[in-house]
């Protein structure tokens, strides 16, 4: 599978689905899946056992679940706009840019 354009901390916009236009701060990637964990984004409940030897209480928390990377896309933070990914590098360092404006999104980690 091809390597996530998109990173831990970028901002990205959810574009199909149930949270349609919502934009939310991607807190983990699974490249293996091509999914991402977007905070406020696929918000679903989830119930729990109380544990108290590890200090757990019981009850239902709400948790954000996975969604897919071809349902977000990376929003610019120059021109804060949905865009799409291109790639160039500047000597030996792989840059992400943006398509709308050119602006230079962040140096892509290996």
């Amino acid at each position: 599978m091809a390597s996530l354009d998109i990173q831990r901390n970028d901002t990205v916009q959810v574009i199909s689905g149930s949270d349609r236009g919502k934009k939310g701060r991607v807190l983990r990637t699974f490249p293996d899946t091509g999914r991402l964990l977007v905070e406020h984004v696929r918000v679903v409940k989830r119930h729990l056992r109380e544990n108290p030897q590890r200090r757990i209480q019981g009850g239902i928390a709400e948790q954000e679940a996975a969604v897919d990377r071809s349902n977000v896309m990376l929003v610019c933070p120059s021109c804060n706009q949905p865009t799409r990914v291109a790639h160039k590098f500047e000597g030996d360092v792989k840059v992400r840019i943006c398509r709308k404006c050119g602006g230079t999104i962040a140096a892509k980690k290996k």
